[in-house]
C-alpha cells in the first residue's frame, strides 16, 4: 500500500470540499440523506465542516487527547436558511484544515483515535471523510458521483485499515469478520493503466487480512471503481445494477453488515 502523500491529502481536503459545495448549490438542504437517514443534507454538510475544524484544532494545538466539541471554534456552522454562509463556512474550514496540516507536516505527533497518532493520519482521514460524505450528498441530491481513481483506491485501503483497527480493539461486530477458508475479491473494472485497483480480503481464525491483487475468492464484487467504493462503504446496494457480485453473495453481505469504525 502506497499513500498519496501529505501535500496531496491537504490538496484533496480542499478539492473534495469544493466538489461537495458544488453538490449543495441550489439543493434542498432539508432533504433526508438516504445513506445517513438521521441527517438532512444540511446536517451532513455541517458534519463535514465540523469534522474539518475538529481535526484542525487537534493538529494546531498538538492535542494529546480527544478535543471536546465545545472547544472547537465555530464548529456548528450556519443553518439551512443561510446557504451562502454555509458554503463560505465549508470552504473556510477546509482551507484552515489544509493550511494547519501543511504547516505541521505529516510527522507532527498529535492525538488520534486510530493506529497512527500524527498529523498525517488526520490529513488522510479528512480526505476520505469528505470523499465518502460527498457520495452521500450526491445520492441525496440525485446526481452522479465519481471519485478520482487513486483517491478512491486509497479510500478503500483506509477503510480496510479502519475495520482491522476496530477488530483489533474489541469491536463486537468487526470481531465476527473471521473464519478461515473464505475470501472477498474487489475488482475495479475501469482502473487506469498503472493503478492496481483490486483487493483480496482473506478471513482467518483470528481475524482478516488483505492485500492488493487479482486472485479467485469466495465472492467477487466487480464494477467501476467509484461504485465498488460506494458498495464497500454501504453507499450503494450490493444488488445495484451498477456492479456485479459473483459467488457467495451472502459472504459479502456478512462483511457489509459488520464492517465499521468501531
Amino acid at each position: 500500500m502506497t499513500l498519496l502523500g501529505h501535500d496531496r491529502y491537504c490538496d484533496q481536503i480542499i478539492e473534495q470540499t469544493d466538489r461537495l459545495r458544488a453538490v449543495l448549490v441550489g439543493a434542498d438542504l432539508s432533504v433526508s440523506v438516504p445513506s445517513c437517514p438521521d441527517w438532512t443534507l444540511g446536517q451532513l454538510a455541517r458534519h463535514v465542516g465540523g469534522a474539518h475544524r475538529w481535526a484542525e484544532t487537534i493538529v494546531r494545538t498538538r492535542a494529546e487527547e480527544a478535543v471536546p466539541d465545545d472547544q472547537v471554534p465555530d464548529a456548528e456552522g450556519p443553518g439551512d436558511a443561510e446557504p451562502a454562509a454555509l458554503d463560505a463556512w465549508l470552504a473556510e474550514g477546509a482551507e484552515k484544515a489544509a493550511a494547519t496540516l501543511r504547516a505541521a507536516g505529516p510527522d507532527a505527533p498529535v492525538w488520534s483515535w486510530g493506529w497512527d497518532r500524527s498529523a498525517g493520519f488526520w490529513a488522510r482521514r479528512m480526505t476520505h471523510e469528505t470523499v465518502v460524505h460527498r457520495a452521500d450528498a450526491a445520492l441525496a441530491a440525485g446526481i452522479a458521483y465519481e471519485a478520482e481513481p487513486e483517491v478512491a483506491a486509497d479510500t478503500i485501503d483506509e477503510w480496510l485499515q479502519c475495520v482491522a483497527f476496530a477488530q483489533a480493539h474489541g469491536d463486537a461486530e468487526a470481531a465476527e469478520l473471521r473464519g478461515g477458508g473464505r475470501s472477498i475479491h474487489l475488482h475495479a473494472t475501469d482502473a487506469p493503466d498503472g493503478l492496481d485497483a483490486e483487493w483480496l480480503i482473506e478471513f482467518g481464525e483470528d481475524g482478516f487480512s488483505w492485500r492488493r491483487g487479482h486472485e479467485k475468492a469466495t465472492v467477487a464484487l466487480r464494477g467501476p471503481l467509484s461504485d465498488v467504493l460506494r458498495v464497500f462503504y454501504r453507499r450503494l446496494p450490493a444488488d445495484s445494477d451498477r456492479v456485479e457480485v459473483l459467488g457467495d453473495a451472502k459472504l459479502l453481505d456478512f462483511w457489509l453488515e459488520r464492517a465499521s469504525f468501531g
